[in-house]
């Protein structure tokens, strides 16, 4: 009885319990991405017209990315308060105006509905904020996969909640704003206590590589699984018991990872206090230590993991203690002749903590901020106006793109992280050279965009997809290498900030500025037809149609922007690759000079 209350507490206390709840946070929270699926019900609901509807559109992509409150609170509260604070504003934004929708209580003027959407949305970035300060705090060494595994959940939770909302079969699509008030807030209160840094988070264990290999496997399934279903229900008429069939399927596949720790726990058997990643003497004798004077003494150990050859393993425990303290030694000798670039400067260097103010005054965070700003921009552009470019190229439904450019991107989370860790982890090589690939991925997408091209919208659409996706793995990663993981909360999401106001110029002003005007260029010229016919209604009725572009020179010109939005991106990308080689070297203990 008493082994089984001790695996039983080595469960709970398990790193990898941790990071299967913040997947499973992850797949529920990102409900901005259903934005456009209960935008239809509150514009008819509310008889907004489509420029009202575009300023909730604003309302929510700031609410997604304003996370300063999120990355203080993150600091100040248990990541378990942050949480519920998320899971608070989530049901109060979006249950009220789940009310008002559906006339429960009186309408409210457009600004407090823009406020309700923008706390609603805002909850959105705690949770975002407490899994990936968790988890990165709890896998230092593979921040990479970590970041894309638990971003790209948030970009498939979109699909996921459409798909139970399909199941349940509401007599009403204002149903669906009361799913997302609730659902999220339920699954977050639940699982907020597992959110947290454990103990041995350092330890890096050789099941390590398995575990990761059964999560890409799983999210490989899972994004094949959805894409087909939606396939499926957007070309067939499928049967509600099939629905329900699909979304048990569905639910299966996310539980699954729940194996991981639980054959770690209960499966293994426990490993002896010897064979251990020896842990620096203060944090094994006092936990109450300052912050200050514990973090004098604190060692990267997962870099030693990494550093030290195989038969150390083999080695006694007193002789392995030793040999790992002399590699600790020639680490901590490395870093530091990595940091120092000749002339003395106060404050951290890159690789250290950084505080939010310290990162503001360095080049590298403003490369890895505008870089982010162009390049996630430019793909935000494309989602949110996917439906008018389909449109305009003759495409009647709309649907199967928005799906298509969320399992891609999904996957393009996944692989970012995946691959970027290959290329720090085998080469000692800077991870932003993965988000340079992925932003000229972005600048051939943007192109194919513009052409109007037959199947043009499936290949751009893949690559934007991928491509913007990548962003997310790629960049929260390497801002956590070179500006530390103490503030990284904050750090985070001012980081975020780019990708509204990338949005906001790219797609407010100049995407919509170049489509209206092509938009009355082709109203004009059909005046003019129409006034050569002289069909007198046909001029009354057109008179009340709203501005339609056809053709690909409708988004011609604003693709072909965003294409060299995103080359420039590269090339600021490279730059901070330049810059930072040593430190990657260093860092991860093999440089390649």
């Amino acid at each position: 009885m008493g082994k089984l209350k001790e695996r039983f507490q080595g469960f709970v206390n398990n790193r990898w319990l941790v990071f299967v709840a913040a997947m499973w946070i992850q797949s529920c929270a990102g409900v901005g991405y259903i934005f456009g699926s209960i935008s239809p019900v509150i514009k008819s609901s509310l008889n907004y017209n489509q420029r009202q509807l575009s300023k909730l559109g604003v309302a929510k992509d700031l609410g997604d990315s304003v996370g300063f409150l999120a990355g203080s609170l993150s600091e100040i509260l248990p990541l378990w308060g942050a949480l519920l604070v998320g899971a608070l504003q989530n049901l109060v934004g979006y249950g009220w105006v789940w009310l008002v929708v559906t006339g429960r209580v009186p309408v409210l003027p457009l600004w407090a509905m823009c406020v309700l959407i923008f706390v609603g949305n805002n909850g959105e970035t705690y949770f975002n904020t407490a899994a990936l300060v968790s988890c990165v705090q709890n896998f230092p060494k593979s921040r990479g996969p970590v970041v894309g595994i638990l971003k790209g959940f948030a970009g498939l939770s979109g699909a996921i909640l459409t798909q139970i909302y399909t199941m349940i079969n509401f007599p009403d699509q204002a149903s669906l704003i009361f799913m997302v008030a609730v659902g999220p807030a339920m699954v977050v209160i639940a699982l907020m206590f597992i959110i947290r840094p454990v103990g041995g988070h350092r330890q890096v264990r050789p099941s390590d590589g398995l575990s990761f290999t059964f999560i890409y496997s799983v999210c490989l399934l899972l994004a094949a699984y959805l894409m087909g279903v939606m396939l499926l229900e957007d070309l067939v008429s499928v049967s509600h018991t099939l629905v329900t069939v699909f979304t048990v399927i569905l639910f299966i596949l996310i539980l699954v990872p729940i194996v991981i720790p639980i054959a770690l726990s209960f499966c293994e058997d426990p490993r002896h206090p010897a064979e251990e990643v020896l842990l620096p003497k203060p944090e094994q004798q006092e936990a109450g230590k300052s912050e200050q004077d514990a973090q004098e003494h604190e060692v990267i150990l997962s870099e030693v993991e990494d550093e030290k050859p195989k038969e150390v393993d083999s080695l006694p425990a007193s002789e392995r203690q030793k040999r790992i303290a002399q590699l600790q030694a020639k680490l901590f000798h490395a870093a530091a002749e990595g940091a120092v670039r000749v002339k003395r400067r106060r404050g951290p260097h890159r690789g250290e903590d950084f505080t939010l103010m310290q990162a503001l005054i360095k080049a590298d965070f403003w490369l890895i901020f505008f870089s982010l700003l162009l390049g996630s921009g430019s793909g935000l552009t494309v989602i949110d106006n996917l439906g008018q470019m389909s449109q305009s190229l003759g495409y009647d439904n709309t649907h199967i793109f928005v799906s298509m450019i969320s399992i891609w991107n999904f996957l393009g989370r996944v692989g970012g992280g995946y691959f970027s860790e290959i290329i720090v982890r085998d080469h000692a090589y800077p991870r932003p050279i993965a988000m340079a690939v992925a932003q000229l991925f972005m600048a051939v997408g943007h192109v194919f965009f513009a052409m109007g091209w037959p199947g043009a919208m499936y290949i751009g659409t893949l690559l934007i997809g991928l491509g913007y996706g990548a962003h997310w793995a790629i960049v929260p990663a390497a801002a956590s290498e070179l500006f530390g993981l103490k503030k990284f909360g904050a750090l985070y999401n001012f980081l975020t900030l780019a990708n509204p106001a990338g949005s906001l110029v790219f797609s407010g002003v100049i995407a919509s500025s170049i489509y209206d005007r092509e938009a009355e260029k082709q109203a004009h010229q059909n005046h003019i037809h129409q006034q050569i016919s002289g069909s007198i209604f046909s001029r009354m009725f057109a008179q009340d149609e709203p501005l339609k572009c056809e053709g690909s020179i409708c988004f011609f010109l604003t693709s072909m922007i965003m294409s060299g939005f995103c080359v420039i991106a590269a090339v600021l990308s490279m730059i901070l690759v330049y810059r930072t080689k040593i430190v990657y070297g260093h860092l991860y203990g093999k440089s390649r000079t």
